[in-house]
């Protein structure tokens, strides 16, 4: 069986990471197999890590100091985000998971996380499609 959701998000800073995971189950439309979760967006990025403080903090820290505003990126003559879509080639528009007992199956410490680049903005999409039974 295949089967697809989306959802929307709004993001309310330029830089900014949503724990994800629940909104995921609640739309999990199956018992056993994997979910591919897309956000349809160039300047965000789906990251499974672990939720703490600390890490999303230095996460930031890091993107902040690795792709800086300081600099005079060519994109920037076009719409002046070119750090966003920067930040964005080094990470990833999608993940896919396992999903077992209607769930995914994380480990312990892992959470799924939209991250925002380019904010604030509304009706971010979210896609989700499912495969298994």
């Amino acid at each position: 069986m295949i089967a697809h959701n989306d959802f929307k998000l709004n993001t309310n800073k330029k830089f900014q990471i949503i724990d994800i995971t629940s909104k995921i189950n609640e739309l999990i439309a199956i018992e056993e197999g994997i979910v591919n979760i897309f956000s349809k967006h160039s300047t965000s990025a789906i990251v499974v890590n672990e939720n703490e403080k600390g890490l999303l903090e230095d996460f930031e820290f890091m993107f902040e100091n690795l792709i800086d505003e300081k600099y005079s990126w060519q994109h920037d003559r076009i719409d002046n985000n070119a750090t966003s879509h920067l930040k964005s080639f080094l990470l990833s528009s999608s993940e896919t998971l396992p999903v077992k007992n209607s769930k995914l199956d994380l480990g312990t410490w892992q959470s799924v996380f939209f991250v925002e680049l380019d904010g604030p903005r509304s009706s971010r999409t979210v896609n989700l499609t499912f495969i298994g039974k």
